[in-house]
């Protein structure tokens, strides 16, 4: 089973069913899945605004947000001075520099749905 690092976006649009959700399914088919331990609370995040813009739906949402723990992902711990000296480097947000920090040391494929962070991963693999 292969590794691979899932970020926010990629699971936003699998929980609250997006348009972008099959790319995604496609992407971590048969991976065994991790992302740093604050996925949860920028998952968490996501839904909220989601809340706030649709409120007759909040109900709804937070069924698809818990279902955050059928995806079986593994919350990892990151080193924080790799993570902002990454940032710098790549002018990337501490946030996102945490998914590619744990892609780099795990040596896996970041699946994200983010162009500047997929951009980032892409130049440091090349």
């Amino acid at each position: 089973m292969t590794d691979k690092v899932v970020d926010a976006s990629a699971v936003v649009a699998l929980l609250f069913d997006e348009l972008t959700k099959d790319s995604v399914i496609v992407r971590l088919r048969g991976a065994s899945l991790h992302a740093p331990i604050l996925l949860v609370f920028e998952v968490a995040n996501a839904c909220l605004k989601k809340i706030r813009s649709s409120p007759s739906e909040r109900e709804a949402l937070l069924d698809a947000f818990f279902l955050f723990n059928t995806l079986s992902i593994a919350l990892e711990p990151v080193d924080l001075r790799e993570v902002i000296a990454l940032a710098e480097r790549t002018g990337l947000s501490v946030y996102d520099a945490s998914y590619l920090a744990l892609a780099l040391t795990l040596g896996s494929e970041l699946v994200t749905l983010d162009v500047k962070l997929a951009r980032a991963a892409e130049a440091l693999r090349a």
